[in-house]
């Protein structure tokens, strides 16, 4: 028995297709074989595996538990239920690993795994090692059990430990992904006045696509916000593991932002302590992390890459301007957005003004939306390092932690190269307009001197 991959599936984050065309159940038990066979080589037998609200979902955890059984691991069901509840099952049941099923905020046919490993994030050469252990048919063989895990109640009472949070009058749309119930639970318990949208689980999404982090999906909730008048609103993506928020106003509150009123509360408990944000979140974060009293570190972009940096530095609380929140102060270092949003209205409280005038109070910045357009999988590192190359030569104030970050006196501009796509990320930040124009020439002077221009917006 041996087995190919799609090899457009197999990401450096996670493993992700369409179902039926480039993902299906042989790929599912072939993944669950060749897990279970590392994790038996490393010396563990148990795994816990979650799924999100997707029709092709229970098909998948269904192959996969065949995979991982047929390969001696014994399983723990946890059910359905947003991407952090499987971390949170990984974190305190007595197993050895994880998967969830997912499809994060991609469009309803499409699904994927999410991989823990030992208490670890699974990613780029290990998810590279499922391919060539399914390729060679090298696994091991066995048989496992399969038991289930009620799991969410112990959830939602974990999301709530240690809450002081005040009460508020609150929108929460879920765009009917995975975190719907969680929800549902989790409003019975805080105080205040909550407020509830598309918390059925619908793998068909047929509200508004569960993805936060582009405004059109917040309408929903902004016109919910404006009706009852309330304090602010929280939105998550399809799995549960990226946060959306607006203020009073409808503003938008983007992932840099939600990190730096965060980042108050968890800078008063640990003085001092570094904060982690990935290279295209807004220099207005990093002078307030500084402001607080703590350590700004910029990271590379990618969940499991700043997981593993938060480990490497001890750091309390880490964040991408994707919306993934990451906190290891009295967590487990996972992102989670319904901890999140626990946090946030905690630390809204803890701040003492209202939401709205939280977000009036930041400086006023324009910048662009993140830029992603088509390059050709060969070329796109090439481009940077060429991108880098020049910049050096003319002396520029670069960081070259994930692509080029490049500071002038007008802001800041970023071009980097997608890991997960045949594409250029491009993002700028200025004081105003006119400053915002000039920095945007600068990246079309340099994509044309490798030959390209910022074309057409590739989608996500």
């Amino acid at each position: 028995m041996t087995h190919r991959f799609d090899p457009t599936s197999l990401r450096e984050y996670d493993i992700r297709g369409i179902v039926g065309q480039t993902l299906g159940p042989d790929d599912a038990r072939a993944i669950g074989r060749g897990f279970a066979t590392l994790l038996r080589r490393a010396g563990g037998h148990r795994v816990a595996v979650g799924r999100d609200g997707r029709e092709s979902s229970p098909v998948l955890e269904a192959a996969l538990i065949e995979g991982l059984t047929a390969s001696g691991c014994d399983v723990v069901r946890v059910g359905l239920g947003p991407t952090p509840m499987l971390y949170y099952a990984e974190a305190v049941l007595e197993v050895d690993g994880g998967i969830q099923i997912t499809g994060s905020h991609n469009p309803g046919n499409y699904n994927g795994f999410k991989m823990v490993f030992q208490h670890l994030p699974f990613f780029g050469e290990d998810i590279q090692k499922l391919g060539r252990i399914a390729a060679e048919g090298d696994w091991e063989t066995g048989e496992g059990t399969v038991a289930d895990a009620e799991i969410m109640d112990d959830y939602v009472g974990r999301l709530l430990a240690g809450y002081a949070g005040g009460s508020f009058r609150i929108g929460w749309d879920c765009g009917n992904g995975a975190s719907g119930p969680v929800v549902e639970k989790l409003v019975k318990l805080l105080p205040g006045e909550h407020h509830t949208l598309f918390t059925d689980v619908d793998g068909n999404f047929p509200n508004h696509h569960p993805d936060p982090t582009e405004e059109k999906n917040l309408a929903d909730l902004k016109a919910l916000v404006a009706e009852k008048n309330l304090d602010f609103g929280l939105a998550f993506d399809g799995d549960g593991d990226r946060i959306g928020a607006i203020d009073g106003q409808g503003r938008v509150i983007w992932g840099d932002q939600l990190l730096s009123i965060l980042a108050e509360p968890v800078l008063r408990k640990a003085p001092g302590a570094t904060i982690i944000a990935d290279v295209k979140a807004s220099q207005a974060l990093y002078d307030r992390i500084a402001e607080l009293g703590g350590k700004p570190l910029m990271w590379k972009t990618g969940h499991s890459l700043i997981k593993t940096k938060m480990k490497e530095t001890g750091a309390p609380l880490a964040g991408e301007m994707s919306g993934h929140i990451f906190f290891a102060q009295d967590y487990y270092g996972f992102d989670d957005a319904q901890y999140a949003a626990v946090q946030l209205i905690n630390a809204v409280h803890l701040i003492g003004n209202s939401m709205t005038q939280i977000r009036g109070d930041m400086p006023a910045i324009v910048n662009t939306p993140e830029m992603r357009f088509q390059v050709d999988e060969s070329r796109k590192f090439a481009v940077i390092d060429e991108v880098l190359e020049r910049l050096k030569a003319q002396g520029a104030e670069v960081n070259d932690t994930d692509g080029a970050r490049v500071n002038t006196p007008d802001g800041w501009w970023l071009l980097r190269a997608s890991n997960t796509q045949d594409v250029l990320v491009a993002r700028a930040e200025a004081r105003d307009q006119a400053g915002l124009d000039r920095l945007l020439a600068m990246i079309d002077a340099q994509l044309a001197a490798s030959g390209l221009q910022r074309g057409p917006q590739a989608g996500h």
